[in-house]
């Protein structure tokens, strides 16, 4: 089963999963090189070309974002999991 929450698409079973999305530009004929070095597996195939504009607010935050990451005030990939787990009580 998959999750509903947003953001959390990719989790199953109480298991995560690593983030695998790829951007790739396809000429509707030949297959990308980025889709070839894809692990085998199943995947889901998604057309962004009417990917919506981010507001003001929502381009500031995201640079906010990367800049506390670049000062290394981030967390970790577990850390993130243990706080997710925390707010859904696992």
């Amino acid at each position: 089963m998959r999750s509903r929450i947003p953001g959390l698409a990719g989790v199953r079973s109480g298991r995560y999963r690593e983030n695998m999305s790829r951007v790739l530009d396809w000429n509707g004929k030949d297959i990308p090189e980025s889709l070839r070095r894809l692990p085998a597996g199943r995947y889901v195939v998604e057309s962004v070309d009417d990917a919506p504009e981010l507001t003001p607010d929502e381009e500031e935050g995201l640079r906010q974002a990367l800049g506390s990451l670049a000062e290394g005030r981030g967390r970790s990939a577990e850390e993130v999991r243990r706080a997710i787990d925390a707010l859904l009580q696992r």
